[in-house]
């Protein structure tokens, strides 16, 4: 596909624009607007005012982009937020080199409008830049216990053009890491998201409705999909990733409650794949209209994952779900390089639908191996039609040959 696969968590360089802040006048820090910073006063309105400052300045001609700084060897007590655009840059700088910190219980939580769905907000912008090497720490071990609680999603970016984020740390948060909401041209970059294996829910970086994506040397250990990509995505690059623990590399959920999804054009590379519940997965719902195309997984090492290659049209996340003859069209899919051990001793599952089968899988170079002890694994597939191209370990007789 001619893609430029960087060396994996290669350094990162920053942009032009963000490298030229440290002479810029247009620094708007948060201290300067009241943010005490000892992690324990609350310092939502002083990050309010320090937004309100850089995304209404409009640099001239000598000077650089504004940015809002939130300095190192400092924590930040934050209250649900929404740093709203457009501002009046073409490019908007968000350094964060210190810590923020969510509040620890969930009933100590003043919700925007009642709503819990997100912490951090940015929304409507163009040419926003968030970076800095700090962290946001969700503080969400409270949220994980309450099961049947709408949980808030840490820091989401929604309706918004050309998006970088680079080197940033999350860390525990209530729900979803990063979600990236119907942006067009957004880069993710040396990201590092860290909760533990049984936190549920907590996807590290979650595309829906977004195009032109890039998503280059990151670190993902969580309690859900390491990355998830959802209904109106397309041209997504996901590359050089180390997931693990989690739920893999998921396209979908699509299709749930009858809905049509549409997902395509999706690139998945260099992937390591350490102890989790799935490795490259595609899973749609029954009864779901739409499709997902044009997907490809290369490159991909699995130490000791549970399902390392999976499509699953049956997918349900409870225990009563209707047998339903409609589904997500899944064609034009392609498992390539894909080598290490699988817990499981089926390592290759294509489950499909009778009525909606899927077409035009290829499976090539594949050899995993049982992970207690090197014996070879299996393959299990209904209603799969593809190719089989190069060494197959495990020979997945099971797939229709055309």
């Amino acid at each position: 596909m001619g893609f430029f696969i960087p060396i994996l968590f290669a350094a990162f360089v920053l942009p032009s624009s963000v490298v030229a802040q440290s002479n810029s006048s247009l620094v708007y820090n948060v201290l300067d607007y009241g943010a005490v910073g000892d992690g324990y006063n609350d310092d939502t309105n002083a990050f309010k005012h320090a937004w309100e400052a850089a995304c209404t300045s409009s640099p001239d001609s000598s000077s650089s982009a504004p940015t809002m700084q939130i300095p190192s060897n400092t924590s930040f007590f934050i209250q649900p937020v929404i740093f709203r655009g457009p501002c009046r840059s073409p490019i908007i700088n968000v350094e964060i080199s210190g810590e923020l910190l969510a509040p620890v219980n969930p009933t100590d939580w003043r919700c925007i409008g009642g709503y819990c769905g997100m912490w951090i907000h940015f929304k409507s912008l163009r040419g926003l830049r968030l970076y800095g090497g700090g962290r946001i720490h969700g503080r969400g071990e409270k949220w994980w216990q309450k099961l049947g609680r709408r949980k808030p999603t840490a820091l989401e970016i929604s309706d918004s053009d050309d998006v970088q984020i680079t080197s940033l740390n999350f860390k525990d948060n209530p729900k979803m890491h990063l979600v990236l909401n119907n942006l067009r041209s957004v880069s993710v970059s040396t990201i590092h998201i860290d909760a533990p294996a049984d936190s549920k829910n907590t996807d590290g970086i979650h595309v829906t409705g977004s195009t032109d994506v890039s998503i280059d040397s990151c670190k993902i250990s969580t309690g859900d999909d390491c990355v998830s990509i959802v209904n109106g995505s397309a041209n997504v690059r996901v590359t050089n990733i180390f997931c693990g623990p989690g739920h893999g590399i998921s396209i979908g959920s699509l299709g749930k409650h009858g809905a049509e999804d549409k997902v395509e054009n999706i690139y998945v590379s260099d992937v390591v794949f350490r102890n989790t519940e799935n490795g490259a997965r595609i899973k749609s719902w029954q009864g779901g209209k739409g499709y997902a195309r044009n997907i490809i997984y290369e490159r991909i090492t699995l130490q000791d994952a549970d399902n390392p290659i999976i499509i699953d049209q049956f997918y349900c996340d409870h225990e009563k779900c209707k047998t339903q003859e409609s589904a997500v069209q899944i064609h034009d899919i392609t498992f390539r390089q894909v080598i290490g051990t699988s817990k499981n001793k089926v390592a290759v599952k294509l489950d499909c639908s009778e009525t909606v089968p899927c077409n035009n899988i290829i499976l090539n170079d594949i050899y995993i191996l049982s992970s207690e002890d090197q014996s070879t694994t299996t393959s299990d597939c209904k209603n799969a039609h593809g190719t089989i191209q190069g060494r197959m370990v495990p020979n997945p007789s099971c797939l229709t040959q055309v």
